[in-house]
């Protein structure tokens, strides 16, 4: 397989079904945006916490899923979707991370040890991703709902996760002044 093919090269790709779009659809917006995320979260690995490094393994996977779900039009019951219990996956993880956390009390600044701050900005980017693919849902019927409520939750792991970072690091966080 070779990896350029020179069918992109008027401003139009292949969706999954083979259908023909053009790369500024906001389907392709927010597929690329999703892909964006996934590379940023490739970025932060290793953090140096085995456990967090896995956590990250498997929101990379979801994200894939999330790709395909949302580059597949017409999707067949075998296809990948993200689920309820992906979402669920999420839940969990923000939930073990938290019982790490002191409360949140207030807004803290995206800042920190490298790879608490690199997830801050993995997850600005994912808020992006989450607003293109609510516009995508809103111009085209059928998409999967749970994959954008999927995002939404991974902001806020990828937030949660920041947090246990810098905790873990000695990094205190700081508020912003008002």
């Amino acid at each position: 397989m070779t990896i350029y093919t020179g069918r992109g090269d008027q401003g139009q790709t292949d969706l999954r079904n083979m259908e023909r779009v053009s790369k500024d659809s906001r389907r392709i917006e927010a597929y690329g945006t999703v892909d964006e995320v996934n590379a940023l979260v490739g970025v932060v690995r290793p953090t140096g916490h085995d456990d967090i490094d896995e956590k990250l393994r498997v929101i990379q996977n979801h994200l894939h899923i999330v790709q395909a779900d949302f580059a597949n039009p017409d999707p067949d019951e075998d296809d990948p979707r993200i689920q309820e219990s992906h979402v669920e996956t999420l839940e969990d993880l923000i939930d073990e991370a938290d019982s790490e956390l002191d409360p949140l009390e207030s807004f803290i600044l995206p800042s920190g040890s490298e790879p608490g701050a690199k997830l801050h900005h993995a997850r600005a980017v994912c808020r992006r991703a989450e607003r293109r693919c609510v516009s995508f849902a809103a111009e085209e019927a059928g998409v999967n709902e749970t994959a954008i409520i999927y995002l939404n939750r991974l902001s806020d792991a990828l937030f949660t996760l920041a947090r246990l970072v810098n905790k873990r690091e000695g990094i205190r966080e700081e508020n912003p002044d008002y």
